[in-house]
């Protein structure tokens, strides 16, 4: 008995030689963790007086918190409701767990919401631009535009 060829199967096998032969492009690592940005918020149902009771002790660890390079930057925020941090935390566990240390989060008065930070990626080397503004161009074009082609650069 003579059993024909099976198109299907013959590509397949074919396909799965080729792949073997041509190793898929490795997808770049992720840029690496170099802040976390946290969002103080005050809840609204939170009665002022608990506030101002806990107020001194939150300023306090804060600015410690500052001292000890743990907080990169500190903002209020426009609407009064909180404060944002720029912390010094490779990740959001990190973020989190100095957080959980501050009065207004001990006596459950704030919520907190946290975004990993990373770098802009790729990141132009500074012998590739000696030019700054020329770095952040090709920065920001890379990141939104595309790769930079020569002569068209300026």
């Amino acid at each position: 008995m003579h059993t024909r060829p099976r198109p299907l199967a013959a590509a397949l096998l074919t396909l799965a030689f080729a792949a073997s032969r041509h190793p898929a492009a490795q997808t770049p690592a992720p840029a690496p963790t170099t802040g976390v940005l946290t969002t103080l918020t005050v809840k609204a149902d939170a009665q002022r007086a608990d506030i101002m009771k806990v107020m001194p002790n939150e300023v306090r660890d804060t600015v410690k918190l500052y001292l000890d390079g743990k907080i990169a930057q500190w903002f209020a925020r426009a609407d009064g409701r909180g404060v944002v941090f720029i912390l010094n935390c490779a990740t959001v566990a990190d973020a989190k767990a100095i957080t959980d240390t501050l009065p207004l989060s001990k006596a459950s008065l704030a919520t907190f919401e946290y975004v990993a930070l990373t770098p802009l990626t790729p990141r132009p080397s500074p012998a590739q631009h000696p030019d700054r503004r020329h770095a952040v161009r090709a920065a920001v074009r890379a990141q939104f535009v595309g790769p930079m082609q020569p002569g068209r650069d300026r």
